[in-house]
């Protein structure tokens, strides 16, 4: 049944005509218990509270099917002006973003410009850019990507997938380079993806580990708790500082466990999208626990 709704839910994730309506929509269907609004101000908003009770966060402006350039241009400006209020208001915040969004399908010198726009601003203001990774046709152009801009800029890190077989090899290329390490939230092929729930966790842990021992800054993203504790435990074993690694889970979800985490001494960043776009984002959330369901419900009740 788990894979069942899990499917079914990445099916409609890909929906553009409801894509369209849920924009019509605002946030209701639980999706205000996940994005705290659709405007910069509220996600700054949300940013202090959650930086109130001692947890980091980035922020996300939602945004999928881009088609023309215009489009692409005015989102790489939303995200300048992101950066901006960032800086102005002092939270303590980083930026994260998608390269479809910014025009990575319809031309990729334009994505790339974009990224430059963006990623000067965000080293004027000493502000971290994580380019989210999408679906696999999109992972070899965002590496590529990546690379070109690792060039001139230092504030910019990416995502790798774990139950991608190629996952491991491309930690190694990346060493050196933040990487914020998930399972993985989209519908793969098996000849490209694990499939099997134990084994992408033991693949997770692996490239966790790798990606630590190498010396490099990690982004643990997961809302697992053994997992949380086993890369805890082998940091303590391995003498590796708090300073070298963080966790990251989603905003609205197990924030008593984000609480007691960052009462550790550990960062625990807060991913906090927000934007009229959310309906792709909303989802792929369904899909990755049935759990969310009934949260979605509940909060479609209040």
């Amino acid at each position: 049944m788990e894979i069942v709704l899990r499917n079914f839910f990445l099916f409609l994730s890909k929906n553009k005509t409801l894509n369209k309506s849920a924009k019509k929509w605002g946030l209701k269907l639980g999706a205000q218990q996940v994005i705290p609004g659709e405007t910069i101000e509220s996600a700054i908003a949300a940013v202090k509270n959650l930086n109130a009770k001692g947890l980091a966060c980035t922020v996300d402006h939602l945004g999928e099917f881009v088609f023309n350039r215009e489009e692409a241009i005015e989102s790489a400006e939303y995200c300048v002006r992101t950066i901006e209020a960032i800086a102005e208001s002092g939270v303590n915040c980083n930026l994260s973003l998608k390269l479809t969004q910014l025009g990575l399908d319809i031309d990729r010198n334009l994505c790339r410009d974009n990224m430059r726009k963006i990623l000067a601003t965000g080293q004027r203001h000493n502000i971290f850019v994580r380019i989210d990774m999408e679906d696999y046709s999109h992972l070899d152009a965002t590496l590529d990507l990546l690379a070109e801009l690792r060039r001139e800029f230092s504030n910019v890190g990416t995502v790798i997938q774990a139950y991608l077989y190629r996952a491991e090899r491309d930690v190694e290329d990346l060493k050196g380079i933040s990487l914020r390490l998930v399972k993985g939230a989209y519908k793969e092929s098996p000849e490209v993806a694990i499939q099997d729930k134990a084994e992408i966790d033991e693949n997770y842990l692996s490239i966790i580990k790798q990606h630590l021992l190498n010396g490099s800054y990690t982004a643990v993203a997961s809302h697992d708790h053994n997992i949380i504790e086993k890369v805890k435990q082998f940091a303590k074993e391995k003498n590796i500082p708090k300073s070298q690694f963080e966790f990251q889970m989603l905003y609205g979800f197990r924030t008593e466990m984000q609480q007691e985490i960052a009462k550790e001494g550990y960062t625990m960043r807060i991913y906090v999208p927000f934007g009229n776009d959310w309906y792709g984002y909303f989802m792929r959330r369904l899909a990755e626990r049935p759990q969310n369901v009934a949260f979605a419900l509940r909060g479609l009740l209040k």
